[in-house]
């Protein structure tokens, strides 16, 4: 079936445009298609773009169905407009061999609504002590990461590096240096000061990043920067690329809109990296305005209610984000003329999709820009409910999601 939505606003070649925008479905036609032809009315002065690319998100299966699976995952990625997810290696058993990574592809192949890449570890276990066998997994891999741990052993990461530019792989990295958190859980800054918490101090991220971005530029490898939340860790990335380092980073839709006095006593308002100050805040938007800082991911991170229960100091390290990003980052960052819709697009679909080489990009959402809604996380259809945006009131709602020619989510009212 061919759907022809008429007066709508679509993305195409950098630019909004407006006007009528076809494609092809290949699943059943579901009962709103079938009014006039296939035109739906109520998408009038929606909005069409490539659906979105996460290239952070933990599915937690295997391993941890407790706290998400495949299925629950991808759904709710769907509802967030996002066609393509890459999950990461923190689970049981750890992708370091192929038959591990095999089992994952399976329930992937079996469960997923949407398309998932998962990376495998860099080494083995996530210990930080052997690599991972990197000639076997590569097939399979979108690329190596052992995210939730830093990769200590400068001599390791460079093993890894040179393994990863051998075989056109990129290192995706988790920057923190174990010797420098001293039990900090939340960022060491004025909240942490005032109400007598433990703070992790923004040199535990940026000090790796410095490490690894000399190691990048001595082997050639292709090398991206996990959830950046400091001032220092721009700077360092900017300063890289005009040395012509092959790097590229993500933040993440909290560091972009929080500082650390926006923290409550609350265990959804505890990740990691955490949420830092004010100045770190602006250093990442002025990075994502200037092009240093290349995409924004979501960390999706899903706990079981208990885990984060436990306010800042006991709760797990994770929020939940894919089904609230769009809509938080348009409410924050375009409507308030930080950046336009535009670059919001280019950072969330165009530019992970070409820094992961997935090619050119057929699937797409619709978005319903007028509409206000309050986030509610009873509402999610992931398994994780904890979110610094409950209850906040955001612009913008997904009301359809197709990933090759099939419907994977729809909202029509």
């Amino acid at each position: 079936m061919r759907l022809t939505l008429k007066n709508i606003n679509f993305f195409e070649q950098g630019a909004i445009k407006k006007g009528d925008f076809s494609f092809e479905l290949n699943s059943p036609v579901v009962p709103f298609f079938s009014d006039r032809g296939g035109l739906v009315s109520n998408f009038n002065n929606c909005f069409v773009f490539p659906a979105f690319c996460d290239v952070h998100v933990h599915l937690r299966e295997p391993g941890f169905s407790y706290k998400e699976t495949i299925a629950t995952g991808t759904a709710a990625a769907a509802r967030g407009g996002y066609s393509a997810v890459f999950s990461m290696p923190n689970l049981n058993p750890v992708p370091d061999t192929v038959a591990a990574l095999d089992e994952q592809l399976g329930i992937i192949k079996r469960d997923a609504v949407i398309k998932v890449y998962p990376y495998a570890s860099i080494t083995v276990g996530q210990k930080g002590e052997v690599l991972s066998d990197f000639e076997g997994l590569c097939e399979n891999a979108a690329a190596f990461s052992d995210d939730g741990r830093g990769v200590q052993s400068e001599e390791l990461m460079r093993k890894a590096m040179l393994k990863a530019k051998a075989l056109n792989k990129i290192i995706v990295a988790h920057c923190e240096d174990n010797s420098l958190l001293k039990g900090g859980y939340i960022h060491d800054g004025e909240y942490a000061r005032l109400n007598g918490h433990r703070g992790i101090c923004s040199e535990s991220e940026w000090r790796p990043i410095e490490r690894d971005l000399r190691l990048a530029e001595e082997t050639g490898c292709r090398y991206h920067v996990c959830h950046i939340s400091c001032k220092e860790s721009v700077e360092l990335i900017r300063q890289a690329k005009a040395r012509g380092v092959d790097v590229t980073c993500e933040t993440a839709p909290h560091y972009l809109i929080y500082n650390d006095m926006n923290l409550q006593e609350d265990g959804r308002f505890k990740m990691n990296p955490p949420i830092r100050s004010e100045a770190d805040r602006l250093a990442l938007i002025k990075g994502l305005q200037d092009g240093t800082i290349d995409m924004i991911a979501t960390d999706h991170a899903p706990h079981s209610a208990e885990e984060k229960a436990k306010g800042l100091a006991g709760s797990m390290m994770g929020v939940v984000g894919i089904e609230t990003a769009f809509s938080a980052l348009y409410t924050h960052l375009v409507k308030k003329n930080i950046i336009t819709l535009e670059k919001l697009i280019e950072v969330m679909s165009i530019n992970p999709r070409n820094r992961f080489g997935l090619g050119n990009i057929d699937d797409i959402c619709v978005f319903d820009l007028d509409t206000e809604y309050t986030v509610n996380p009873k509402e999610f259809l992931s398994k994780g409910k904890a979110t610094p945006f409950e209850g906040e009131r955001l612009f913008g709602v997904c009301r359809l999601t197709v990933c090759d020619n099939k419907i994977v989510y729809t909202a029509v009212e």
